[in-house]
């Protein structure tokens, strides 16, 4: 592994919701070109710390260092200005809009001095980055409600990429699809490695797991059980971590 400093990094990070602790000490370092698994059965505190991470919820106590600064992210907007992007589990696509719309969705691209939305500069760019990831859509003027459920999670992350500078959070990428979109989107996932960018997924599956993370983290209720190296750990041993049996 890299000695290289981490792009994000928690520290002894601790939540809790009034006497209900959701997070115990938590700490771990997302650097550029790696893809961490965070996996743990329901209830673990996954989806907690996504929130953490990305801005919606503030830790009770502990850091987060980004690029070796410490740094605290007041909302949602404050960790995207900082270059951190979530792709959750229902994309967050506006279904009646083209996919170029939806890749500016809240940061549309206008034209001085009216404000008029500058549609054919947004088609261009989307254009550019489709051809760039390999999303296979019909058109970056399709609806997304036309688009199959792989095309729409391929969007979703072509959208992240183009906004995150630094870290892309993945909450379960490929849940809802079949056998083949899911090998097209772990594809994609793999690639976002060479933007050299830090990857946090979040996944139930294992296989899934161990063919995409370099590392793999596992959380049970709340409590940080331990780090793996994915090429120097088995499925049972993080299986027996998941669960507490051994």
């Amino acid at each position: 592994m890299t000695d290289a400093e981490p792009v994000l990094s928690l520290q002894n990070v601790h939540k809790a919701f009034g006497g209900v602790v959701a997070i115990e000490e938590f700490s771990l370092d997302l650097r550029a070109g790696q893809i961490v698994a965070l996996v743990g059965d329901n209830g673990a505190g996954k989806s907690t710390l996504i929130k953490i991470i990305s801005g919606v919820h503030t830790p009770t106590s502990g850091g987060i260092r980004l690029d070796g600064e410490p740094t605290a992210f007041a909302d949602a907007s404050s960790a995207r200005s900082n270059g951190i992007e979530v792709v959750y589990q229902d994309l967050a696509l506006a279904d009646q809009q083209p996919v170029y719309m939806n890749m500016f969705l809240g940061r549309e691209l206008t034209k001085q001095p009216f404000g008029l939305l500058d549609k054919s500069r947004m088609r261009q760019q989307t254009q550019t980055l489709v051809d760039e990831l390999d999303i296979r859509i019909p058109s970056v003027n399709s609806t997304i409600s036309d688009l199959s459920g792989g095309q729409r999670q391929g969007v979703a992350i072509a959208r992240a990429t183009h906004w995150a500078s630094k870290l892309i959070l993945l909450d379960e990428p490929t849940a809802a699809l079949g056998v083949a979109e899911t090998a097209r989107v772990e594809e994609l996932i793999i690639s976002l490695k060479t933007k050299n960018l830090a990857i946090l997924m979040v996944s139930h599956s294992l296989d899934q797991v161990f063919r995409l993370s370099d590392r793999i983290c596992v959380l049970r209720r709340g409590v940080q059980i331990g780090i793996r190296e994915t090429a120097k750990t088995d499925k049972n041993e993080i299986v027996s971590m998941i669960t507490g049996v051994s």
